[in-house]
């Protein structure tokens, strides 16, 4: 697993399954936010290298969405040590296995649904900023993915709402994409944010990101 520095607040932690497979660790005031979990073995190299940081424990689990790739290593970081755990309202009933993802065949159990907890919103309903992260609605590749952005760092952590390759944004995996036209209207919100870096689950990083969005979604648009 390779670890690299992102930004100032922000890591990435790297293992291979096929392809890349990316988690993220931000840090605050309070200690340590790790945006999405990967896989199960993943688990003892998070909690090395948040011991390595001595930023302070880890506070919360934060997920782009529950696919089982994204979440492998919360029972081992989370369940044990009662860190919550958070995803958007509409992905949840998907992640615990109470409704089925769009285009599967079964339910998935990747998340207890005792520890998960819906992402707070302001009195004007909006997704509100949590560990130094503002969360927005991107679904698409899932009923309820987010997407962060740091904003003091101006970074995206992207989740599944792209791949990437040599620096240009890709679309997400057909096979494992709900709505893949959805998907494609979400990334809109990637020239509302107009971040310096945009990071991506499965890939590398993409620099100046809006300036690809316009023949992004024109490539993929039905």
């Amino acid at each position: 697993m390779k670890v690299t520095k992102v930004s100032e607040h922000i890591w990435s932690i790297k293992a291979w399954m096929v392809i890349p497979v990316h988690v993220w660790l931000v840090k605050d005031e309070e200690g340590i936010t790790l945006v999405d979990a990967g896989m199960n073995r993943m688990a003892g190299k998070i909690s090395k290298v948040i011991k390595d940081l001595n930023a302070g424990p880890l506070k919360r689990v934060l997920l782009t969405h529950g696919h089982s790739d994204h979440t492998g290593a919360i029972k081992a970081l989370a369940e044990e040590d009662e860190v919550p755990v958070y995803a958007h309202l509409e992905e949840i009933p998907y992640m615990v296995g109470e409704r089925i993802y769009p285009r599967r065949k079964k339910l998935e159990f990747n998340v207890d649904k005792n520890i998960v907890k819906p992402l707070k919103t302001n009195d004007q309903g909006e997704l509100s900023t949590i560990g130094g992260l503002t969360p927005y609605f991107t679904p698409g590749h899932s009923p309820g993915h987010v997407i962060y952005y740091h904003e003091m760092d101006q970074v995206v952590l992207a989740g599944d709402l792209f791949t990437s390759k040599k620096g240009k944004l890709k679309p997400p995996m057909p096979m494992f994409t709900a709505d893949m036209a959805q998907a494609v209207r979400s990334s809109e919100i990637v020239s509302e944010l107009n971040p310096i870096r945009l990071e991506v689950c499965h890939g590398g990083s993409v620099m100046n990101p809006a300036e690809q969005i316009p023949a992004y979604q024109s490539k993929n648009a039905e």
